[in-house]
């Protein structure tokens, strides 16, 4: 077994305190916002029949919960049966493979054929062996025609409108039509870190300029590649016409059943209906039909001056959204009356929605989809049900917070004409929101909060979708429809949905269609009169998180009704807290706080994460989801210290990431750098775009 390494920071989740703060605005040391009294997994079981029970009595078709749920059939087998064993982590048996040491070369999986890199604190991306890299963009890279070279000391907001922006996060790579070797990047850009940025910032003051540089780093990038002939290497195309910047002035339309709302009107925008920006753009997905999307995450730091906010109900919303105290981080309300909720408040409400872009068309106005609930979004993933509808599965990520999906009305259709195109833009703004509520198959007294196994041999158990909304129609009571879609945490608050450790990333598998959801970590459960650990959310103090992987009945994604089990349980393969599918232990990659996700051809899962709490700097992983290597992970490279792991994108020929936010190591600044990545000593510390291939004109993982 490897060394682990001594862990890095005093933060939930290994973060540095420069990330929590410019990030998220410090949310795990602010008050959990979720204060309703929902029932916990454990409380929904009572009276239940087991799962194990019920198909040992041969009732293969349904269970019904005390709660009305039923769920049937695939996924939804109990361990036994599946060959996976019980005990608290035995690693051994279970039908698995074995071997001396991690697997490589044909005894994995194909797609996963490579020798995993250790766990690291080095300065720099860490590949494995035979593979190489390039950086395909930073921050500071020209993007549109004018763009200067980037210069830190001399950066301009003009300049940066032109540029690529800060803190890329999701990443997608899309064909571009008519094309043969071109590829479009599409990069979001999640928050700025004005530290790391200027030399000499000043917090408490910062300049007008640095303002306005931090509103044109923010949004979305849209930059042509080209691919080389031999390898997976792309280089940047410049002044493309596709290139774009989205920024945090550029005009977004709001659509859907709450545009035009009231509590959406401001009195730039009296008719509700056009925003300037978007912020805090976390994960995404791309859409069947073309587009992309992306979740409005951490918006609430942006916004100033809840403490002076009188009005009782309006302060309660803005706490549930993580609202509090007085001037923002970064003052931005001293130049746009916007950001501060005393002289506009409804602003606030015009962000925390998924936004959808049309890469291929740059005059294309960009479109808030209020359809899909007002949250902290992390991203959105799409399939399709058998009869064209589309399914949007997302996650809020907070602690204690929900997983959702929205199945749109109309069917998709496809080709490429303009009727075609405009009856898709408008395929998010009519249909049904629901919410996860999820019960759990073992008595409460076996889910002890330190991660032992049930008797049954995982965790695992059955859920419903709980309506919320359709048009507008609510299906909550005391809550009219635009409020269901402005105050959506409300809204499951009020249906009673279940508290998780924090959702993120929501992926549908293009394979299986088995969707797997990203519970990164929750160091408050269990603690202070919070939530206690229950059979999905299984350890009190959650420092790293777990994989849940879920089956619709029927694999049926229209379907209100599902089957759950704990895919990984994420942490110290030594511990016996840790589970991984049941795959020998001692023969997998540590792996801590998954955040981003991302299926390759194989159909293998691949995971990025966000603030390993083992110590190691963060990575990429990929880990088998079927057949006898299931749940055996490999880390297939680490990033730079300080920096996070997002995007990724796994082609036959390449690998994508995003590293977001390199060096930001506590005490580091622009003036006193603690990392020299990606240019070397006296160069400007640069999130960036990097590309990783097989040196040999390989497949990845083969």
């Amino acid at each position: 077994m490897r060394k682990l390494l001594p862990l890095i920071g005093s933060h939930p989740g290994g973060r540095s305190a420069l990330t929590c703060r410019y990030r998220c605005g410090d949310a795990c040391f602010h008050e959990v916002p979720n204060k309703s009294d929902n029932e916990y997994v454990g409380d929904v079981i009572s009276g239940a029949l087991s799962r194990r029970s019920a198909l040992a009595a041969g009732a293969v078709a349904t269970v019904v919960a005390a709660t009305g749920a039923t769920v049937i059939g695939p996924g939804a087998t109990p361990a036994a049966a599946r060959g996976l064993g019980g005990g608290r982590g035995n690693g051994h048996g279970n039908g698995h493979g074995h071997g001396n040491g991690h697997s490589h070369g044909h005894g994995a999986a194909r797609g996963l054929r490579f020798e995993p890199v250790e766990p690291n604190t080095e300065d720099r991306v860490v590949v494995p062996e035979g593979y190489t890299q390039d950086v395909l963009v930073r921050w500071g890279d020209p993007v549109l025609a004018g763009a200067p070279v980037f210069d830190a000391d001399k950066q301009s907001a003009k300049a940066q409108a032109l540029q690529f922006g800060y803190n890329n996060d999701y990443v997608a790579l899309l064909d571009i039509p008519g094309d043969r070797h071109g590829k479009l990047l599409v990069a979001n850009h999640e928050y700025t870190s004005e530290e790391m940025m200027f030399s000499g910032y000043d917090s408490e003051n910062p300049s007008r300029e640095q303002v306005e540089i931090a509103w044109a780093a923010h949004g979305f990038t849209v930059l042509a590649t080209e691919e080389h002939r031999r390898g997976g290497k792309l280089t940047t195309v410049p002044r493309h016409r596709l290139n774009r910047r989205i920024t945090a002035t550029t005009p977004f339309e709001l659509t859907g059943p709450a545009a035009g709302a009231e509590l959406l009107r401001t009195s730039a925008d009296p008719e509700g209906r056009t925003v300037l920006g978007t912020l805090n753009n976390c994960a995404g997905g791309t859409t069947p039909w073309g587009t992309v999307l992306s979740g409005e995450e951490n918006f609430n730091q942006y916004f100033a001056h809840t403490d002076a906010v009188t009005d009782p109900a309006t302060k309660e919303r803005l706490a549930r959204y993580g609202l509090s105290g007085g001037a923002s981080e970064r003052k931005w309300e001293r130049y746009d009356e916007r950001f501060d909720v005393t002289k506009e408040p409804n602003e606030v409400n015009r962000f925390g929605w998924i936004v959808e872009i049309d890469p291929n068309d740059p005059e294309s106005t960009p479109r808030k989809r209020t359809a899909l609930g007002r949250f902290k979004h992390e991203g959105a993933n799409v399939r399709l049900t058998r009869d064209g509808r589309a399914v949007v599965y997302m996650g809020d990520d907070e602690r204690f917070d929900y997983l959702y999906k929205f199945i749109s009305k109309e069917r998709m259709r496809r080709g490429h004409g303009r009727w075609v195109r405009e009856h898709n833009a408008r395929l998010l703004d009519e249909g049904t929101l629901y919410v996860a509520k999820f019960s759990g198959d073992s008595p409460a007294g076996q889910i002890d909060g330190e991660g032992a196994l049930p008797s049954d041999g995982e965790f695992d158990g059955r859920g419903e979708w709980v309506k919320l909304a359709s048009g507008d129609r609510s299906h909550v009571e005391g809550m009219t429809a635009e409020e269901v879609y402005i105050f959506t945490r409300q809204a499951g608050d009020k249906v009673g949905a279940t508290k998780m450790d924090r959702p993120e990333d929501v992926e549908p598998s293009p394979r299986s269609g088995k969707v797997y959801v990203a519970l990164t970590n929750n160091t408050k459960r269990g603690t202070d009169g919070a939530a206690p650990a229950d059979e999905a959310n299984p350890r009190n103090q959650n420092k790293h998180g777990q994989v849940l992987e879920l089956t619709e009945h029927w694999n049926n994604p229209a379907s209100t009704r599902f089957g759950w089990r704990l895919f990984l349980v994420c942490g110290d393969p030594e511990d016996p807290a840790t589970y991984f599918a049941g795959f020998p232990k001692d023969k997998v990659s540590p792996i801590s706080c998954p955040d981003n996700l991302a299926f390759d051809a194989h159909g293998n899962l691949w995971i990025s994460t966000d603030g390993n709490a083992l110590g190691s700097n963060d990575g990429l992983f990929g880990v088998a989801v079927r057949g006898r290597r299931e749940g055996e992970v490999k880390q297939f490279l680490t990033v730079p210290k300080g920096a996070e792991v997002c995007g990724p994108v796994i082609d036959d020929e390449r690998v994508l990431i995003a590293v977001q936010h390199p060096g930001e190591i506590d005490g580091a600044s622009a003036d006193n750098p603690l990392s020299q990545w990606p240019d070397g000593p006296g160069k400007a510390v640069r999130p960036a775009v990097v590309t990783v291939w097989p040196k040999d004109g390989r497949r990845i993982g083969d």
